[in-house]
């Protein structure tokens, strides 16, 4: 399974942010669309990410304040992203040892979506569901649904 395949059922919609605003207005972003993180673009390029931990971890416990702190100050600027064609395996892997939740997904340096944690192992555990049920049909000798 392809990173493609997870947006084909997901979708490719982005919200995105420029890092001008403040932080206090990306969060309210991000509460009215209910996710856990925003790109920062700028120009058709990726330029960041900002996520709740992001906040937790850089304004909130170190006592500053999110109307007075633009996103640019506290984004993270080291991306790591993946491409439609990579592996659930390899996003797996990723976000596993670099221990972040969000993948931009790029095509020819343009943002074409993002995938989280979430969707990499509901992905994986769909498919696991799918050959479990194909082998229980094999060993029992009807076939699989």
């Amino acid at each position: 399974m392809t990173v493609n395949q997870i947006l084909s059922v997901k979708g490719s919609e982005v919200y995105s942010i420029v890092s001008t605003i403040t932080v206090y207005e990306a969060l309210r972003i991000m509460g009215e669309k209910n996710v856990g993180a925003v790109l920062v673009i700028e120009d058709n390029v990726l330029k960041g990410i900002l996520s709740e931990r992001d906040y937790a971890r850089k304004i909130a416990l170190k006592d500053k304040s999110s109307r007075d702190t633009l996103v640019r100050e506290i984004m993270d600027t080291d991306l790591i992203t993946v491409k439609p064609t990579d592996k659930l395996d390899y996003c797996m892997d990723l976000v596993t040892n670099k221990r972040i939740r969000h993948l931009p997904v790029l095509e020819d340096n343009q943002v074409v979506g993002v995938i989280s944690i979430g969707d990499v192992v509901k992905a994986i555990m769909e498919n696991q569901k799918h050959t479990i049920d194909y082998l229980d049909s094999y060993i029992a000798g009807t076939k699989a649904q």
